[in-house]
């Protein structure tokens, strides 16, 4: 290839930007197989990996047949059981765009798994067997569970993106008719959920039908396929528009016994920007100060944005220390000593209200206690119900009450302040994860 076409893909490549994605759905439903079968079309494997998992033992394939879902299931047990436990995440590259994908588990027992995943995904793919669809006599269609739980999660995190990936279409002969009835099924729960950008594609991860290239078996299916869908969805991250937020991380110090040592802020910019001269406040206590450097591992900056890694320098000696937030002076973030927030309760010990827990907001961990659970949601109606109670994989509307107060903002405008975990005090296991609404 040459210079000239590789710096235009090049080029192309970075204006798309990065795309994170996830894969969902319930067991068996062909995640696996499908993340598979895009790295194998799109030449993202090696040889050796792909002699590797055609010498497998606990290949699933009839034949000489290699058996993709081998790419991403690498635990023992994941390949003794033909199960996703733990979340996998593969890298891949198209000449037009780069990808992370996050394979997750479908089983119910690890939705907590799903919810790590699907924490920074731009875009997820909702997998549905065809084949476990219930179609009733009246014409009805009943969604899986799991299709629903993960649907919700999806929109609960806010994420971008929706794709409905219709799988194993050649079980049914390829037939619109069951497609077009499972997609009017999803689409009906989707707009009830409140999910906006919903596509879908009739798909067969195991033939290759609609995964990167485009089938002839389904004529009736002018769109895109897979890999071209997700090479032009758009990725906008709202936190480059939104005020500063810079959790400190560490405070550098060159020399403690010095009067006029040098004292940096370390941490990452986690939403706005923020320049030379810019008034800040320094939350939770108030104070204001002046940027006097912004320093990186290039040198001195001018200016960061959402992302960076810094370390700020200030006019003023104020007392800052891990955990608290420098903010813009104009806008700063809300301080709360009662967080409402939805909350996806990820342990097997179920929720105790008597208890205490560790709430880790940011760089920022303080003590907690869930003081009230207010609504717990029902997956299969979205119907919210009262409850005092909370287990595994239950998702609900609480109050937590904390010894400190946060400075943090609505999940739906800045992800990273807007979201925590629970941690038990004794196990150090994290319980919950969380999304702050104000």
């Amino acid at each position: 290839m040459n210079a000239v076409v590789e710096q235009g893909l090049s080029a192309t490549t970075a204006e798309r930007g990065l795309l994170r994605f996830i894969t969902a759905g319930s067991v068996d439903d062909g995640k696996s197989t499908l993340i598979g079968r895009l790295l194998f079309d799109s030449k993202g494997i090696f040889a050796d990996q792909l002699d590797a998992i055609s010498r497998a033992k606990h290949k699933r394939t009839v034949g000489d047949t290699v058996d993709l879902s081998l790419l991403t299931d690498g635990l023992e047990a994941e390949r003794e059981q033909g199960i996703t436990i733990d979340v996998a995440y593969r890298y891949f590259a198209t000449p037009r765009r780069k990808f992370i994908i996050a394979d997750t588990p479908g089983h119910e027992q690890y939705t907590r798994n799903m919810v790590t995943g699907a924490s920074t995904a731009d875009a997820v793919i909702i997998l549905v067997d065809v084949s476990k669809v219930k179609f009733g006599e009246d014409g009805s269609v009943e969604l899986l569970t799991q299709t629903k739980r993960h649907s919700t999660i999806a929109h609960l995190l806010r994420i971008e993106h929706v794709i409905v990936a219709v799988n194993k279409m050649d079980l049914v002969d390829y037939d619109q008719q069951v497609y077009d009835r499972i997609v009017g099924a999803y689409r009906s729960f989707a707009e009830q959920l409140g999910l906006k950008d919903v596509r879908a594609i009739p798909l067969s991860a195991l033939a290759g039908d609609n995964v990167v290239t485009a089938s002839d078996r389904m004529p009736w299916y002018q769109g895109p396929t897979l890999i071209e869908l997700l090479e032009t969805l758009s990725v906008y991250d709202d936190a480059h528009a939104e005020p500063l937020r810079f959790p400190v991380q560490l405070v550098a110090r060159h020399n403690g016994h010095e009067a006029n040592d040098f004292r940096g802020y370390m941490g990452r910019v986690e939403a706005g920007k923020v320049s030379k001269g810019d008034k800040l406040v320094v939350q939770p206590s108030g104070q204001t100060a002046t940027v006097k450097d912004i320093q990186s591992f290039d040198g001195s900056l001018e200016s960061a944005s959402a992302g960076q890694s810094i370390t700020l320098l200030l006019d003023e000696y104020l007392d800052i220390s891990r955990g608290d937030m420098l903010a813009a002076a104009e806008r700063p973030a809300t301080l709360l000593k009662t967080v409402t927030a939805d909350i996806c309760w990820l342990s097997e010990e179920p929720l105790d209200l008597r208890r205490k827990y560790w709430l880790k907001h940011t760089t920022k961990q303080v003590p907690a206690r869930v003081s009230r659970i207010d609504t717990l949601l029902d997956i299969n109606t979205q119907e919210r119900r009262p409850a005092d109670a909370l287990k595994l994989n239950d998702i609900a509307s609480v109050a937590i009450n904390v010894q400190q107060p946060l400075a943090a903002d609505a999940y739906d405008a800045i992800r990273s302040t807007g979201s925590f975990i629970l941690i038990d005090e004794v196990t150090h296991q994290t319980v919950a994860a969380g999304m702050i609404r104000l």
